[in-house]
């Protein structure tokens, strides 16, 4: 993926420009936010920044400028919860310039050294009406948001709201296609073990299981292993 460069004497086409080849593209969930970020980090000084996907009636840490590999995917908001929270349930940006965390609305979390930071800028991302994730800008010192800033990345939610809802979208359906797939085999590998040892379903089940825990793996590897040799054992027998 190559990086964004806004170099130009333009800079609102340049915005328009790179925003439109994202939404020309098919890229995944984590490549999308990664683009986003690179874009609002070349267009808006700040120290962090961080992008939350709706997910339900939770935001979920998706994207960010620093790296966070302990929380990414993994740190979670109720709708409502902290300035970020509050975003999303009212779809309007909070801009704060200076102890951020003083603010009423404000949540830490000890996991996140950003939280100690001065500036905060939170804005929705909007896509058909509906709120599909936040933006928010850190500053480690105090800063004032300008109008055009708010603006600028106020807009950039708007316009990357459709392509992240797509991107998560499919993420969903691939996780989907992956779970039947899972159970495809699990069956395929239960139906096995129960006309070769004389098992019932629920023992089959079971033994899929108790091996998974005890070799470590996941469950669709113990059944891709049984049916692999069920396989086998009938090509030999056919020669």
């Amino acid at each position: 993926m190559n990086p964004i460069s806004l170099a130009s004497d333009s800079p609102e086409i340049d915005l328009l420009h790179e925003i439109g080849s994202r939404l020309a593209a098919a890229d995944p969930l984590h490549e999308v936010l990664d683009q986003v970020v690179s874009l609002i980090c070349a267009l808006v000084k700040c120290n962090s920044c961080f992008i939350y996907v709706r997910e339900g009636d939770e935001l979920v840490l998706r994207g960010s400028k620093n790296p966070h590999p302990e929380i990414l995917d993994r740190l979670k908001l109720r709708v409502g919860q902290g300035i970020t929270g509050w975003v999303a349930e009212h779809r309007q940006p909070v801009a704060v310039a200076r102890d951020a965390s003083k603010d009423p609305r404000f949540k830490m979390f000890t996991e996140l050294p950003e939280d100690s930071f001065e500036a905060f800028l939170s804005v929705p991302i909007l896509f058909r009406g509906q709120v599909v994730g936040v933006i928010n800008l850190q500053n480690r010192l105090p800063h004032s948001h300008s109008k055009r800033e708010i603006k600028l990345i106020t807009t950039i939610g708007f316009l990357v709201g459709a392509e992240i809802e797509a991107a998560r979208l499919d993420g969903e359906v691939s996780q989907l296609s992956e779970q039947l797939e899972t159970r495809k085999l699990v069956e395929r590998a239960k139906g096995i073990l129960q006309r070769e040892m004389g098992m019932s379903e629920e023992d089959a089940y079971l033994t899929l299981q108790r091996q998974s825990r005890q070799r470590r793996r996941p469950m669709k590897e113990v059944a891709e292993a049984i049916v692999l040799s069920e396989e086998v054992k009938r090509s030999q027998k056919q020669t």
